[in-house]
This record gives C-alpha cells, sequence and structure tokens, in this order.
C-alpha cells in the first residue's frame, strides 16, 4: 500500500490547492509552503523572470539603481547611510521620501550620483530620471496613480508593481556594465531587499532552471517580515487562542484574504495553517485603473488646458501647483464611473469637490444627493440611506420612506465623513457597491441600486483600519480613484484669490455694498495657518464684513487665532466669541473623557441631542 502520510504525498496534495497554504510548528518552522503560496509571495522564482543572471554579491564600483516610493519601508529600512553608500549625500532626504537614483557602490568619489526626489506626502503623479550614465542609457520611473514603476537600462525594462511601497533596483557590473542582479517580487523572503543587497547580502539567480529558494524547515519569521498577521500567525501556533476565517489582511505587501486555523493533537497545540486567497478582484480593480489610465491619456492634453479647468470648477478656487493637480484629478474621475475617495481637513472643500465632480460627468442632468453621514445619529443612519418600510419601527411614516439611495437613483450620492459609519453600516455599504442591491429596514424586497458612489472623509482610513474601526475590503472598494485635497496653510498662494471670489459673494448675502480688503488686513490673513481651512477663512471675512462700518474692511477687522488664545488685533475678545470657545472647549473634552460616546456627552451636558448636533456642526467638531 502507498504511504499517504509520507512528505512527497503531502506535499503533492497541498500543492493540487487553489489557495495558498501555509503550516508552522510550535517553534514556527515551516512544516508545508505550497506551490500556490510560493507564487503569491513570489518565492517561485525558476520560471517568473525573463531575464536571467547568476547568484552573487555587489561589489565596489558596481554601478547600482534604484526607484523607491516610500524610503525606510519595504526596503530593508533603508535610511541615508545606505544612500551614501551610492555617494548620495543629502541631509534633505528623510524616510518617508520617494527617491530614484543611479550611483557608483563605494566609489571614489569622481563620479557624481544623479538623483531626484519626492518629499512625503507630495501630490505628483510622477517622479522620472532619464539620463546617460557611463554611455549607459538609463530611465526611471514611479508612476504613483498606477502604483508601479520601472528601470529600463540600454532597452530592458524591469518594472515592478506595488500596493503601498516597494523598493526597486538594478545592479551592473561595474567593468563590463552587464547586468549582475534586478528585484523581483518576493524580495522579502529571498531577503533580497535594497538594503539588504547593498550590505553585502548575497543574491539568489533568476531566470529559468534555477534552483527554487527551499523554505521547509525555516523560521517563519526568516522568510516573512514580523508584520501584524505573521505574528499572529506565529503565537497562534504557540498555543494562543488567536484563529478566524475568511479575513482580509496584507502579507509582503500583498492584499489577501486569509483563514488562520489551529493545529491540534491530543488537545495540545502543535502548530498553525495559514489558508490565504489572492484577491483577484482587487487585481480587477487595478487593471480597470490602468485601462482607465490609459484611455486618459489619449485626452490629457485638453484637461490639462488651465481655462478648462477653471470653466469645470468656478467654485472650486486654486491656482497653486497642489490645487492644479486635484482638479485635474477631479475632472479625470468625472469621466470615468469608478467609485471616488475625497481625503481631506474639514473645511477643505470636499463637498464642493464632489459636487463638481457629478456637474462634470455624464451624470450631470441625474440627481445628486449629499449626506453628511457624521451629522446623523447612527441609530437613524441605516434607514436615511435605505429607508424603511411602513410599521418597520416605531414612529415610522405609515407608508414607509424612502432613503439617500433610491432619492439618488441613476445619479450620484456623497457620502460624506463615511468614516463614521458604524461597522454594521460598512458590511451594508459594501453589499451596494458589490452587489448593486440593497433592502429597506424591515423590508423582504430586494431594491436595485444604480448610483455612483463617491465619499469623503477627513479621517485616516489606513489607521482606522488597522485599529479595527473600518473594513479593509469596503476600504479597497471606495478607494478606487483617490483624490487628496491639501489644506490651506499648504497652498497660501491660492488665498488671493479665494479672498477675492468670497468676499463680493458674502456682500451679496448679507445685503450690502460690496466692500474691499486692505493691505495691511490682507496681509495679516497671509500670516495666519487657517487649522479650518477654507471654511475658516469664509466664517473670518463674513464677521469683517460685518463689523466694518465703511466699504473697506481693515486689520482691526479680522479676528485670528494666532497664539490659540483668540484675541482680537486690537488685543480685546468679544465676549460672544469667548462663551464661544470655552463651550467648544467643553463639548472636545467631555467628548474625550467618554471616548466619542455622544450619548454619555449629551447628558453630561445636559443638552439634547439635536442641540449637541448642531454644535458640533457649527465648530466642526469631529
Amino acid at each position: 500500500l502507498m504511504n499517504f502520510n509520507s512528505e512527497k504525498y503531502v506535499s503533492m496534495f497541498t500543492d493540487i490547492m487553489s489557495e495558498g497554504f501555509i503550516v508552522i510548528d510550535n517553534e514556527g518552522k515551516i512544516q508545508i509552503y505550497n506551490k500556490k503560496a510560493r507564487e503569491i509571495f513570489g518565492i517561485s522564482v525558476n520560471d517568473d523572470y525573463e531575464i536571467s543572471h547568476d547568484e552573487g554579491q555587489i561589489q565596489n564600483e558596481d554601478i547600482v539603481i534604484i526607484a523607491n516610493n516610500d524610503i525606510g519601508k519595504d526596503d530593508g529600512n533603508m535610511d541615508g547611510e545606505s544612500l551614501e553608500l551610492l555617494g548620495i549625500r543629502d541631509e534633505n532626504i528623510q524616510q518617508g521620501d520617494a527617491i530614484i537614483g543611479i550611483g557608483i557602490f563605494n566609489g571614489d568619489g569622481e563620479i557624481n550620483p544623479i538623483y531626484k526626489t519626492l518629499k512625503k506626502g507630495h501630490g505628483e503623479d510622477y517622479l522620472k530620471l532619464k539620463e546617460s550614465f557611463l554611455d549607459i542609457q538609463i530611465e526611471v520611473e514611479i508612476d504613483f496613480i498606477n502604483r508601479s514603476m520601472k528601470i529600463i537600462v540600454n532597452d530592458k525594462e524591469f518594472q515592478m508593481n506595488y500596493i503601498s511601497a516597494i523598493g526597486h533596483m538594478v545592479i551592473l557590473d561595474g567593468e563590463k556594465k552587464d547586468l549582475k542582479f534586478y528585484q523581483g517580487h518576493g524580495y522579502t523572503a529571498r531577503r533580497e531587499s535594497i538594503n539588504e543587497v547593498l550590505n553585502f547580502k548575497n543574491y539568489r539567480a533568476k531566470g529559468k532552471n534555477t534552483e527554487v529558494l527551499d523554505v521547509i524547515g525555516e523560521h517563519i519569521y526568516d522568510i516573512h517580515k514580523s508584520d501584524y498577521i505573521i505574528e499572529q500567525f506565529f503565537e497562534s501556533a504557540r498555543g494562543k487562542n488567536i484563529k478566524y476565517t475568511d479575513k482580509f489582511e496584507e502579507i509582503n505587501g500583498y492584499p489577501t484574504i486569509c483563514s488562520l486555523i489551529h493545529i491540534e493533537d491530543k488537545g495540545e497545540r502543535v502548530g498553525a495553517a495559514l489558508k490565504v486567497e489572492d484577491i483577484t478582484e482587487l487585481e480587477r480593480l487595478m487593471d480597470e485603473r490602468d485601462e482607465l489610465t490609459k484611455d486618459l491619456k489619449k485626452v490629457e492634453e485638453q484637461l490639462l488646458e488651465e481655462d478648462m479647468l477653471k470653466k469645470a470648477f468656478p467654485n472650486f478656487v486654486g491656482t497653486s501647483k497642489s490645487m492644479q493637480i486635484v482638479k485635474r484629478m477631479a475632472l479625470k474621475a468625472a469621466k470615468t464611473n469608478s467609485n471616488v475617495l475625497i481625503l481631506g481637513a474639514s473645511g477643505t472643500g470636499k463637498t464642493i469637490l464632489g459636487k463638481a465632480i457629478h456637474k462634470n460627468s455624464k451624470l450631470r442632468d441625474k440627481p445628486f444627493v449629499h449626506v453628511n453621514c457624521g451629522a446623523i445619529p447612527d441609530s437613524l443612519l441605516e434607514s436615511e440611506l435605505f429607508g424603511y418600510e411602513k410599521g418597520a419601527f416605531t414612529g415610522a411614516r405609515s407608508g414607509g420612506k424612502k432613503g439617500f439611495f433610491e432619492i439618488a437613483e441613476g445619479g450620484t450620492i456623497l457620502l460624506d465623513e463615511i468614516g463614521d459609519i458604524p461597522q454594521n453600516l460598512q458590511v451594508k455599504l459594501l453589499q451596494v457597491i458589490q452587489e448593486k442591491c440593497f433592502y429597506r429596514v424591515g423590508g423582504v424586497e430586494e431594491i436595485d441600486s444604480n448610483v455612483r458612489i463617491i465619499t469623503a472623509t477627513n479621517k485616516n482610513l489606513e489607521k482606522e483600519m488597522t485599529k479595527g474601526e473600518f473594513r479593509e475590503d469596503l476600504f479597497y472598494r471606495i478607494n478606487v480613484f483617490p483624490i487628496s485635497i491639501p489644506e490651506l496653510k499648504d497652498r497660501k498662494e491660492d488665498i488671493t484669490p479665494l479672498v477675492n471670489l468670497l468676499l463680493p459673494r458674502i456682500c451679496r448675502e448679507i445685503g450690502c455694498e460690496e466692500k474691499r480688503i486692505s493691505s495691511e488686513a490682507m496681509n495679516l490673513i497671509q500670516r495666519y495657518d487657517w487649522p479650518g481651512n477654507v471654511r475658516e477663512l469664509e466664517n473670518i471675512l463674513e464677521r469683517a464684513v460685518n463689523l466694518a462700518t465703511g466699504n473697506i474692511i481693515m486689520s482691526r477687522h479680522i479676528t485670528l487665532n494666532f497664539n490659540r488664545d483668540k484675541v482680537s488685533t486690537d488685543g480685546v475678545l468679544p465676549l460672544r466669541d469667548f462663551l464661544e470657545e470655552q463651550e467648544k472647549i467643553a463639548i472636545k473634552n467631555a467628548l474625550d473623557f467618554y471616548r466619542g460616546d455622544r450619548k454619555k456627552t449629551m447628558d453630561a451636558l445636559k443638552i439634547s441631542k439635536t442641540n449637541l448636533y448642531e454644535k458640533l456642526k457649527r465648530y466642526d467638531i469631529n
């Protein structure tokens, strides 16, 4: 009889599986690592690479080309000392920045490196470098929109795609100028990150018929970096009660659906198994984005024209470089049906931009519904979004009620402050996006939904995901086309055109003659950092218009909070402003004390729910 318990047959059977399957013992050593898992994490290298190179080690005077979208992340912890090995000595370069560069490894300093950088949080679409270095034609590009990077050396292209961060590298022999090494997916498992290779770590060969990396018997931390899911995997194998089914996780930079399973023998924990499913749906979304970008490039020249942007966004003022990028992205978003996520601090104009995207889309004649999710109590939000049937709950209308999704049918719905919706509604919203249908509260009839969804938030949703407050699968669904609006303090050149737009409008709305602003008052406005952004600027201008008795707004009419004391320029704080500031502080302190629980906050402050929500909106408290 065949011994089906043998290592040979266990490997054969697990390799048939369509999911990645990894088993470790209670010491963390790998016992099973099937074929699909090797494919997902780049462990299988023998057939994945068309261009071959031998195993080896970097040598002094070798030519090194790097592309890194996030220094210090997923690159072996690169830092300034790592860059100095290539002759790059620049104190302005910090972790989190993006860099592309060419340099001589441990060179004598006669040949200067060539490099370009972008600071962390930049708004650029691309970072490119094209040079002839020692008679070698080299082109490097990081595409931040499509999340890919490529290094081209004498017409040979080496491309890498990424989810969040990646460090790409090509090494040429210093004497022969031949290829010695190029980066490939799975470099974390092979310990071939940029920093490791620069510190003389041997790298493996690539190409057909090269030896497959054998991970059986290796410790899981030697193959995978110690991130959250791998730590849970290891702790589960050691005996902790950690297990789950079909959970969205990111491993080695790859989005996956995971199941963590205990392995026990006679009641004793002997290890754990991790089942990993490749997310083809996310790949489909990325492909959709790639196709979208290709189509948009055909009309990019027309879209970049400044007069077209002005016409498309008459109420979204800004001539700064960062705002021009935002407008271009928004106009591209308007030409698609993809879900859009607008990111930005309170008061930056997320709602205005969302409306403008709708007005410039093919749905401009269809309904547009704006929903401030943060201003609706959690208990009412589901019925407001999806409606309810008659008798669904006490106080329900006798005929039921349509929700915002039904009202927006065929058009666009803007879900503002999406980060504030509770997790049970996140599940239902995910269902609407995936299945294009929903049920009313208390209803049994399925309602089709054909609505373009735009979301907006001032929260860092990636941090919310790590805390378990926001679903990862929903994030990837709404984040197909992200647009980030910069704060006003980072684009002060936009303040003057904003004042020129807002001031006449405020005068018309108040019903007074048009007023001008003095140069001293404008200088005061320019020096302020505007933590409340455009909304605060509008409020300050409206107050100034009311205070100014003549037709010129003077500096004494501008009340700004330079030193957190909210003292006006003449040193006197109006009593009403003082009371409002103290009220705002009291509400913030109560919310902090009760960890955001609004019911406990209004009970402690002895105010009604309606009163609390009005004050939260007035003082822009999240």
